[in-house]
């Protein structure tokens, strides 16, 4: 959980860096878009950080809270960037996939009340990678180029 509010910071960084791009009304709908974005991740975060683990409604919950993340991650893989960041879209499409799939298996994971170990890792490493790709949109926003292994885990 501290790697996605590490992420979640980065979010909020891009955003102040695109806050310097002046008054084009497109990069300022980004921005607000990218803080809208970094909020919602963050309160989902949040909530899933809240869930008393030995609470009779612990699973519910979670797949109730990864299925608002579901549908986070999907709108923002389909959000229109700014044709600057146009070359971002592809990753941010590859997040939405990445993490359509995590909770699928995290659906799938909990299936009948029971936990299926193999499927929790297939999820886990679906969730992980939905997340890199955000992280390595964020590098770009910086300014940054991602180092190899930051992409290539992207885009596995």
């Amino acid at each position: 959980m501290k790697d996605k509010i590490r992420q979640l910071f980065s979010i909020l960084l891009a955003a102040l860096f695109l806050a310097g791009c002046g008054d084009d009304p497109e990069l300022v709908r980004f921005q607000n878009y990218m803080d809208d974005f970094c909020t919602k991740i963050s309160e989902i975060d949040t909530a899933i950080n809240g869930i008393d683990a030995q609470s009779d409604t612990a699973v519910n919950d979670l797949l109730s809270c990864l299925d608002e993340l579901e549908i986070v991650f999907g709108t923002f893989a389909e959000y229109d960037f700014p044709e600057e960041f146009d070359y971002l879209e592809e990753l941010a499409d590859r997040s939405g996939e990445y993490m359509a799939a995590a909770v699928s298996g995290y659906h799938e994971t909990y299936k009948d009340g029971g936990y299926d170990e193999s499927m929790a890792e297939y999820a886990k490493e679906n969730y992980s990678r939905a997340y890199k790709c955000i992280q390595v949109i964020i590098t770009y926003l910086h300014g940054d180029t991602p180092k190899g292994s930051d992409l290539d885990s992207a885009e596995s």
